[in-house]
């Protein structure tokens, strides 16, 4: 519609000059008395040459402030895109009810700067964050290897210091493991092969796996998983969300119990992961789906704060959802909600 409309006023803008140019040779020719072919001739041309003048002069005015100065514009705060400056505020012509081409772009260009800022930032801390966890798994294995140099210790406390070492190790590995996992999932490079499975069986098998650990702890273990219950989906995306969330309710449960269902309601699929653990404030829960944030510090040494990022971003890319319910010193409740693929 904005270019039928900027068709029409050059059309009209045309007509007008074009007018003008042959009133003003009819009124021209109207006052000479002697109307000679050449003259006639000469008039013609001259008012060809006038009006070319005229509609090229309307027409540089308007190239120079319509085209060249918002693009001169544009071109300036691509540059300065590609050189790494993400400040850019381009100020469009026109009001947006009027918008033409050039706003359009100037207002996609400020949010893709905005974006790109964002982007730059995070990618920062990112960088920083990683760079300070595997600083600290480093710096515990460098320091048990130097006491382990040593001659003089005794097999007790050489035991001691090498299942501290393999600790670490274990952490730096799953660090590393995690950060290839979510690097793969935010550029979709992992593979997707969705297969029809028993989502009952392989969440049991998840809690299994833990069985050993919760015993260790004495926390109850309270599980209400319908049997036979099959989904067309991504097997090794789903047991990334079981073993993060049911390693994170044993994680923070130090005594009570973890509850753990499986129902199927019409077309969704709901898991429930609830415990009796420490719980979380308000402020905690809006964060905890962060990269490398840890909102209870005395588990640092469990986790790395990619976990929940890890869940939050296969949620995402199977088109589900997930909830939480959280009071500080009650426990936490994560429900996720699934559908076939």
């Amino acid at each position: 519609m904005k270019k039928f409309s900027y068709t029409l006023f050059g059309f009209f803008g045309f007509l007008i000059v074009a007018t003008f140019n042959i009133s003003l040779g009819i009124v021209i020719y109207s006052f000479v008395e002697e109307k000679s072919d050449l003259f006639v001739g000469l008039l013609i041309f001259g008012l060809i040459v006038l009006s070319a003048a005229l509609c090229s002069l309307i027409d540089y005015v308007r190239r120079k402030i319509m085209i060249e100065r918002p693009l001169n514009e544009i071109l300036y705060a691509t540059k300065q895109m590609t050189k790494g400056n993400f400040k850019i505020n381009l100020v469009p012509n026109h009001s947006y009810k009027y918008y033409d081409e050039y706003d359009y772009i100037k207002e996609d260009l400020n949010n893709m700067a905005l974006e790109l800022s964002k982007s730059e930032v995070l990618k920062n801390d990112f960088i920083a964050n990683v760079s300070h966890e595997i600083k600290t798994p480093l710096s515990a294995i460098q320091n048990y290897v130097k006491i382990l140099s040593n001659n003089d210790l005794d097999e007790e406390t050489r035991s001691k210091y090498l299942v501290n070492l393999q600790k670490s190790c274990q952490k730096l590995n799953q660090l590393v493991m995690n950060i290839l996992k979510l690097n793969k999932l935010e550029n979709q490079n992992l593979n997707f092969q969705t297969t029809n499975f028993n989502l009952s069986e392989l969440l049991t098998s998840q809690v299994l796996r833990y069985v050993e650990l919760i015993e260790e702890k004495n926390i109850e273990l309270i599980c209400d998983i319908d049997e036979d219950i099959y989904i067309n989906s991504e097997e090794n995306h789903l047991e990334v969300i079981f073993n993060n969330l049911i390693s994170n309710a044993i994680k923070f449960t130090s005594e009570g119990s973890i509850y753990i269902s499986l129902k199927k309601n019409k077309e969704d699929y709901i898991i429930t992961f609830k415990d009796t653990g420490c719980g979380m404030n308000e402020e905690t829960g809006k964060h905890i789906f962060d990269k490398f944030y840890q909102g209870d510090t005395s588990h640092y040494k469990e986790g790395n704060g990619l976990g929940l990022a890890l869940v939050k971003k296969v949620i995402d890319i199977l088109g589900g959802s997930i909830s939480v319910e959280s009071e500080l010193g009650v426990g936490t409740t994560f429900v996720v909600t699934i559908k076939e693929i």
